[in-house]
């Protein structure tokens, strides 16, 4: 299990298949909302708790998941607070789970990435988890730098490569996606900066992914 703070009220966690062998736990029930799932929760929390200090005693808690064709689970962790900013009784914490349903048939689209470091993390995850083959996915990947945001641009995409589902459920998890539009590509160009031309993906795992 693997746990990364993004912020002080948001974090992410890393399961992979042999992180539930001692736990008898059906991996296909982790995403339903079932006494399982809840339990298993709940013990994630308090492992974050202890492990980096992330306490979500007394906030309600949202939890974003999905799982992989490998059964790689990432689950992103949010600390839900009020609209004073004061907690809520302990009683009343509520798991939100949601799962992300990924259907890519775009020959061109848009990520965006708030800052440089989650595209590494993001890079850094594709290297980690062995499993996609990036040769073929997409003839281009540009990033650009456009108002303090990252693009990444993926253009003549093949929709039946392999690991094309695989890549959009991980890619989910760090960037949002944008609409593909040529107006805003000649926008990026003109108005923004380019920082990898070419072959961002490669790059950003070759280089930057520590």
């Amino acid at each position: 299990m693997k746990i990364e703070k993004i912020t002080e009220n948001k974090i992410r966690i890393i399961i992979k298949p042999e992180d539930f062998k001692d736990k008898n736990i059906d991996i296909r029930e982790v995403l339903k909302k079932s006494t399982t799932s809840q339990t298993l929760f709940t013990e994630i929390l308090d492992y974050a708790k202890k492990e980096i200090g992330f306490d979500t005693d007394g906030y309600k808690v949202q939890i974003e998941g999905f799982s992989s064709l490998d059964d790689v689970f990432v689950f992103t962790i949010t600390k839900i607070l009020s609209p004073e900013n004061e907690k809520i009784p302990s009683i009343q914490k509520k798991l939100i789970v949601k799962r992300k349903h990924i259907n890519p048939k775009n020959k061109n689209t848009i990520y965006q990435f708030e800052n440089f470091d989650i595209f590494c993390d993001f890079c850094k995850l594709l290297k980690d988890s062995n499993q996609i083959n990036l040769r073929g996915l997409a003839q281009t990947s540009s990033l650009y730098i456009y108002k303090n945001t990252f693009y990444l641009i993926l253009q003549n995409i093949n929709t039946e490569h392999k690991s094309i589902n695989k890549f959009y459920s991980y890619i989910s998890e760090f960037a949002k996606n944008s609409p593909f539009s040529e107006t805003f590509i000649q926008k990026l160009k003109e108005h923004g900066s380019i920082v990898m031309k070419k072959s961002a993906l490669t790059t950003g795992i070759k280089y930057f992914a520590k």
